[in-house]
């Protein structure tokens, strides 16, 4: 993990990993299993905003899960949601099976919002939603690879990226609200 300020924006994209072909196309549209098996079917929370997080139950930022679960609360019935992608590619900080990552974010942290099947955010195994993501630029102008664990993509009603931010942004800075209450306004 890098040493870099916690600093975040809601800049838009520098790089386009889309082609013309699909840039209109939902970020939502993406498959991706849910962390129970099954689709987590993510063309439900069109025209919602969308909070997509990588997640980790062994790392220091793990009591992240507190504030997005704040923010699942406070928002979730304006039409947003936070939504949980397990990771294990950052010194192997989210080792456990789907039922062991389900148990921990529900007794630890009492998650309420959907988790996703573990994938890989980096490298060639790289899933589909994040090959999507990447491109976006932070604050810092930060594109590509995922730093660590919870860093954050803000997905707005139409499906499209609005805002990344870093992984130590705690969830509720008050850049993460304001850009939440951008889309839900």
């Amino acid at each position: 993990m890098t040493a870099r300020s916690p600093s975040c924006s809601r800049a838009g994209p520098s790089i386009d990993p889309m082609t013309t072909e699909d840039h209109h196309t939902s970020v939502l549209d993406t498959e991706i299993g849910a962390l129970t098996g099954g689709s987590a079917e993510l063309g439900q929370y069109a025209g919602q905003a969308v909070l997509v997080v990588n997640v980790a139950s062994k790392c220091g930022l793990t009591p992240q899960y507190t504030g997005l679960e704040r923010l699942q609360e406070r928002y979730g019935a304006q039409g947003f949601t936070v939504l949980g992608v397990p990771c294990n590619q950052f010194a192997g900080q989210e080792p456990g099976s789907a039922e062991e990552i389900a148990e921990f974010c529900s007794a630890t942290y009492g998650v309420s919002f959907p988790l996703t099947e573990k994938v890989d955010v980096n490298g060639a195994g790289r899933h589909p939603l994040y090959e999507r993501l990447v491109g976006f630029a932070d604050g810092e102008g930060h594109t590509g690879d995922i730093r660590w664990n919870f860093e954050k993509f803000l997905i707005g009603r139409d499906g499209q990226v609005t805002a990344r931010f870093s992984p130590r942004t705690e969830p509720e800075d008050p850049e993460i609200i304001t850009a939440i209450e951008s889309q839900l306004g």
